[in-house]
């Protein structure tokens, strides 16, 4: 439980950001009506965020380049880091000052001992957490080329760490405002969801492929941003905004959207397609690892703030953004005074800052 002191102290900081978060979008949209979320948050909840999804310890491979078909290419850099969908996206949120909880399944491996670890010293609560007795951790290998800081993600995941409908760990799904799912267990996300739902909580969604029984799910979502490959793999459209309203018809969730890699997001809200370009990496692109995670983040942190549509998706965009400045899906993630000095940044380039 955070004391008053440094429960007091939070809030008046998250009080100072959100003028200078309103400001950077006054000053980029041509008209100052922003669109609003169609629900209300719940109070009153243990936790802001909880997480319920896949977690990863990755191994990060920089080259100069992507090697061709039998060669050899000499490494420049490897390390390994923490990820996952879920688990680097509540990571993001823990750090910018967030009350997060995460359920998840690690290994009894050196990765796994690794990876739960990792969330502990962040500080996001991890009752929900187990360990799978002879289970190996999710691993991916990720080649990065040093050029762009693009990346190919080679992964695996084993078996024993899925969860069915009936060990899904219902419990967390009540805990907080606003719980994120990764759909890789989609029957169980179902089942979380309705509980979720059940007890006031929104449900969040990030979904990157068409799993079996993930139809089950999808009408039991409030915020569904996809990768922007998952949109035309569930339905046979190739048109992303048709493709998003056609998803937004079938299945009723109250925003759809997809992120676009260094073009921005884009989301569907209330008949209305709203965009968002990317910001620059400061410094340049080290890695794209964990970047739509990081947009989640973003994204939920300007939702559980009460900011607008638009707001939370630059928000997202911006955390994104830091987060590929350093190697690693987690080590370049913003604390919320990075976040408040880079939106600062960027608003001073093109405008005059309020006096404040």
């Amino acid at each position: 439980m955070l004391s008053p002191a440094l429960a007091g102290w939070l809030c008046g900081f998250a009080s100072k950001l959100r003028p200078w978060l309103r400001f950077v979008m006054r000053n980029s949209q041509r008209n100052n009506t922003l669109v609003q979320f169609p629900f209300r948050l719940p109070t009153g909840k243990q936790f802001d965020a909880a997480g319920f999804g896949v977690n990863a310890v990755d191994h990060l491979l920089v080259v100069p380049e992507f090697p061709n078909v039998n060669t050899k290419t000499r490494l420049i850099e490897h390390k390994q880091g923490a990820g996952g969908q879920t688990a680097s996206a509540i990571v993001a949120l823990q750090r910018l000052g967030m009350r997060t909880v995460y359920g998840g399944r690690f290994g009894t491996d050196a990765e796994g001992r690794f990876g739960l670890e990792s969330l502990k010293q962040e500080g996001v609560d991890v009752e929900f957490a187990e360990t799978i007795e002879g289970a190996s951790t999710q691993v991916g290998y990720i080649i990065i080329e040093a050029k762009r800081g693009e990346r190919t993600v080679l992964w695996d995941r084993d078996q024993l760490l899925a969860y069915t409908e009936h060990d899904a760990p219902v419990a967390l799904a009540r805990r907080a405002r606003v719980i994120h799912l990764d759909a890789h267990d989609p029957r169980a996300c179902a089942r979380m969801a309705r509980e979720a739902r059940a007890a006031g909580t929104i449900v969040s969604a990030d979904i990157d492929n068409v799993y079996d029984g993930l139809l089950e799910f999808l009408p039991l979502i409030d915020v569904l941003i996809s990768s922007k490959e998952f949109p035309r793999l569930l339905t046979g459209i190739d048109d992303a905004h048709a493709a998003l309203a056609d998803i937004k018809a079938k299945y009723g969730c109250a925003l759809v959207g997809l992120t676009k890699g260094g073009r921005g997001a884009t989301v569907l809200c209330e008949g209305q397609f709203l965009e968002t370009p990317a910001f620059q990496v400061p410094g340049g692109c080290v890695d794209t690892t964990g970047a739509g995670d990081a947009f989640h983040g973003g994204f939920l942190y300007g939702l559980l703030q009460g900011e607008e549509i638009e707001v939370s998706m630059k928000v997202g965009c911006a955390v994104a953004a830091l987060g590929c400045r350093l190697l690693g899906a987690r080590s370049g993630l913003p604390t919320r005074e990075e976040l408040r000095a880079f939106l600062t940044s960027t608003a001073s380039k093109t405008h005059a800052l309020p006096a404040r």
